[in-house]
């Protein structure tokens, strides 16, 4: 059981590294992510307010800004998949889901603002301070529920172990990204602006299986 989860782990991080990180700007925008959340990772012990506004202000906008504006959606000619089968395949979420759950997080503060009480949920602000600590609360909730709606989704429309296999890699991603995309901000300096790495494994494979 623990070996054929380790390899769905394998496989799902081997798909979305393929199909969603083929430019050097996204691999460096989740270098900086990786950095930043292994800080954040750390606070939650000590702060997890301040946890939670580094996870959604650097992490995950630099995060998700590689995938939006750096990464190729064209078609893949190294995987022979279109922009479009690549995200109704994908596990975890798509660009689609993605915009979703980015539109929850930048409404959020807004509607605080507008209403302190947050429709009654929260005590009301009353200082700066008190809004940006009512703001991380928010935000780590969504965070957090994110996680859980998508993994509890994937129970019904593919398996439990799917969705455990999935949680799994987005909490232990920082460290996965770190190991695989700390050398992208000097390629990206060198001029590569899509890594060449995934053309000689394509080229391995093949020669593999000839």
């Amino acid at each position: 059981m623990i070996k054929n989860f380790l390899e769905q782990l394998r496989v799902q991080r081997w798909d979305d590294h393929r199909y969603y990180h083929h430019s050097r700007i996204n691999q460096s925008l989740h270098f900086v992510s990786a950095v930043s959340f292994m800080i954040g990772y750390v606070m939650l012990y000590f702060d997890p307010l301040m946890s939670a506004l580094i996870g959604w202000l650097v992490s995950m906008t630099s995060r998700q800004a590689g995938h939006f504006f750096f990464e190729p959606r064209g078609y893949d000619h190294l995987n022979h998949a279109t922009h479009e089968h690549k995200e109704e395949i994908k596990v975890g979420y798509n660009l689609r889901r993605k915009i979703v759950l980015m539109a929850i997080w930048a409404a959020s503060p807004v509607v605080l603002y507008f209403d302190p009480t947050l429709f009654g949920l929260v005590k009301p602000w009353v200082t700066t301070t008190d809004f940006l600590r009512q703001v991380a609360k928010i935000w780590l909730v969504v965070g957090i529920g994110g996680l859980l709606f998508r993994t509890v989704h994937l129970f019904f429309i593919r398996d439990v172990e799917t969705g455990l296999v999935w949680m799994t890699k987005i909490i232990t991603d920082p460290f996965n990204d770190f190991k695989l995309y700390h050398k992208a901000p000097l390629a990206l300096l060198r001029g590569e602006l899509i890594d060449p790495g995934l053309d000689i494994i394509e080229h391995d494979l093949e020669e593999k299986m000839a």
